[in-house]
């Protein structure tokens, strides 16, 4: 079904920009009295009619199509009802109907075309039909990638419309254009010489100009849907992609040599004019034919998972990871060094476009100028990469995930790695090479996809073993998250109750959690309204410090915060245990609260003695603030140095802080 959903998409776009096109250069050919330019012309018009009938019909093809996609059946292909869910119930069924609504008015206005009885008849009938035709094949974008772009959606989708149409007026008018220069080109067709040399000529302009808006919106379009290197080499998407690139750059190189015939086209007849005529036809032709063969690409492009969200498959044994090697003596000075002979390099390659004189030698020189600087700089960046280097995470980064590889990691690696992760556990004794030490920086500089790899097949040089055996994909992602939060739990062993203004960076595990009888919510509920200030609490200890929140809380709730609090012990009866006076009227989770406390005190180490022993106590109480886009900025515990939070306008401050701040990115929800 795949390859005929690509053959329908490709027909659908294909016939959309050809009628685009058509139109296109007919209005830029202008009107003609002459007996081949007006057959020429007459030849286009029943071309469109074949044109609109083809889109109408692969429209039908495509919506059948799609319902056998929506519905996971074959069958969905010959049952009306799930046509019918699928055309009033569904984003691409509301883009369909309005968009074949379009068509049909355009196949109206071409099928039932009346006589032209004046200029203004003409001029009318083509402007109508070149704006139903740009209107139905823009509107294609509404229902593509572009559509669920979830920041600048819009401008994701005017961005694609442009591009569409602009295609349409440059790829889609070449095949008209073909067929008249080659009539215009015989000694029969002499009377539309002058008439084919105009066309031409305007349409070299209009095509210089929808090739740069084809280029630029093609650039959004791939950083919007594509965002790095290694989805882009890594990925069916970005493979594509970049095929679609390979057969661009022929068709630019023979663009640019029909730009170059043009002068020619007005020359002597028999010597010079027919034949440039007739060898920028076949050049016209050629380039029709590569841009049919984009459109294919295009079409499985269009049904391909955007590279964004698809996994990417590495296929180089190195990368260049600036994160991690920056620290090691020399890295900065090499980068440094290279990255300023690379650009003397680059302002060289410039001056031999600039200039004709001794051009060649200014790019020659200025090519192994960048050559040499890339040489310096690159090399001290590169580090060992493996095919899973960037796959994400199937596991989202939460609470229950992070408490499971915490189980995980004391069943299968504490007994090398040590309980703390400071490579110091018993087992690593006889190893070839002392275990890592994993709440070092490192840890969080290698992607996730390399300690994937080495959970999945060991590092034979360390002694390390596989665990493609022991345990399924799911649970070693598992031990990843929790790596993750222990890494970035040593890294954050300065935060204090006073944030940091304007550096989010640790980000707060999302957890589900319910409240009593209540339906089950999660952090991330709270994403982008108010932040949340995670109370885990121990009794009777935390009685006084709860209730002096609980008298605090509507005070805090209009500053745009949101308290949660979960018992230390996990106890589902908490509530009960907790006594009414005070009351306690902000949440107190009862189901999901020991795989919050089992993630969150993670983030205990402080810098004081205790925190930085290998495995700090867990304190009765701690209190972390976390912001509305899901980063923890702040933490209390108490007894620390200072008067903290106990001071409830300490506390006020620090929110008010937040709530000035810029909002910015949210986290990622899989580890990278």
């Amino acid at each position: 079904m795949t390859l005929l959903g690509v053959a329908v998409r490709w027909i659908q776009l294909a016939s959309a920009l050809s009628l685009v096109g058509a139109f296109t250069l007919t209005l830029l050919a202008g009107r003609s009295d002459r007996p081949t330019a007006r057959a020429w012309e007459a030849q286009v018009v029943r071309l469109t009619r074949w044109l609109v009938v083809m889109l109408l019909l692969s429209g039908v093809g495509a919506l059948g199509y799609q319902a056998v996609v929506a519905t996971g059946r074959t069958g969905a292909l010959i049952e009306p009802a799930a046509w019918m869910r699928l055309l009033f119930r569904s984003h691409f069924g509301t883009v369909w109907l309005i968009r074949h609504g379009l068509l049909v008015l355009l196949a109206a206005l071409v099928l039932l075309r009346e006589r032209e009885d004046s200029a203004s008849d003409w001029v009318a009938w083509r402007v109508e039909a070149w704006g139903l035709a740009v209107a139905g094949a823009a509107a294609m974008a509404w229902a593509g990638h572009a559509a669920a772009v979830e920041r600048w959606g819009l401008a994701a989708v005017l961005a694609d419309a442009v591009h569409v149409t602009a295609a349409g007026a440059w790829l889609g008018a070449l095949a008209p254009l073909v067929l008249l220069l080659r009539s215009a080109s015989r000694e029969a067709g002499a009377d539309a010489r002058p008439f084919a040399v105009l066309a031409a000529r305007r349409f070299s302009l209009v095509a210089l100009v929808a090739m740069l808006a084809v280029a630029a919106t093609g650039l959004c379009n791939g950083w919007v849907q594509v965002g790095s290197v290694p989805a882009l080499v890594g990925t069916r998407y970005g493979w594509l992609l970049l095929v679609k690139l390979a057969l661009l750059g022929p068709i630019v190189a023979l663009a640019a040599a029909n730009r170059r015939l043009l002068p020619a086209l007005s020359g002597e007849a028999a010597t010079i004019g027919r034949p440039a005529m007739a060898r920028l036809g076949h050049f016209a032709a050629c380039e029709c034919g590569l841009g049919l063969s984009i459109l294919g690409v295009t079409s499985g492009l269009s049904l391909a998972v955007p590279a964004l969200h698809d996994s990417p498959y590495w296929p180089f044994a190195h990368r260049l990871a600036y994160d991690a090697m920056a620290d090691v003596p020399g890295v900065k000075a090499r980068l440094l060094i290279g990255s300023q002979v690379a650009l003397v390099g680059l302002l060289g390659v410039v001056v031999g476009i600039l200039v004709r004189r001794r051009r060649a030698l200014l790019l020659g020189a200025g090519a192994c100028t960048i050559a040499a600087g890339l040489w310096v700089a690159l090399p001290p960046l590169a580090i060992d990469a493996y095919p899973a280097t960037y796959q994400r995470s199937s596991v989202p980064y939460q609470a229950a995930s992070i408490a499971s590889g915490i189980s995980l990691y004391t069943a299968h690696c504490a007994t090398c790695h040590g309980r703390s992760g400071a490579g110091d556990g018993p087992g690593g004794a006889g190893l070839p090479r002392r275990p890592a030490d994993l709440t070092a920086p490192h840890t969080g500089q290698h992607t996730a996809g390399d300690l994937f790899w080495w959970l999945t097949h060991g590092i034979r040089a360390s002694g390390m073993p596989a665990f493609a055996s022991a345990l399924p994909e799911e649970e070693r992602w598992d031990l990843i998250n929790f790596l993750r939060a222990l890494s970035a739990a040593h890294q954050a062993r300065a935060l204090g109750p006073s944030i940091e203004p304007g550096r989010p960076w640790l980000a707060a595990p999302d957890f589900a959690f319910a409240v009593g009888p209540t339906p089950a919510r999660s952090l991330k509920d709270l994403r982008g309204r108010a932040m949340a200030l995670l109370v885990l609490f121990s009794l009777p200890d935390s009685r006084p410090r709860l209730g002096q929140l609980a008298g605090a809380y509507s005070e805090l709730q209009l500053l745009g915060t949101e308290v949660l609090a979960a018992p230390m012990d996990g106890d589902p009866r908490i509530i009960a245990r907790l006594g009414g006076e005070p009351p306690i009227l902000y949440p107190v989770i009862t189901e999901g609260g020991p795989d919050v406390v089992a993630a969150y005190t993670l983030f205990r180490r402080t810098l004081g003695p205790e925190g930085l022993s290998s495995e700090p106590p867990v304190p009765r109480h701690i209190e972390l603030l976390i912001d509305r886009q899901g980063y923890i900025r702040a933490r209390w515990i108490p007894g620390a140095p200072g008067k903290g939070w106990s001071d409830l306008d300490l506390l006020r401050g620090e929110i008010r802080t937040l709530d000035r701040e810029a909002a910015v990115a949210p986290p990622e929800e899989h580890v990278h």
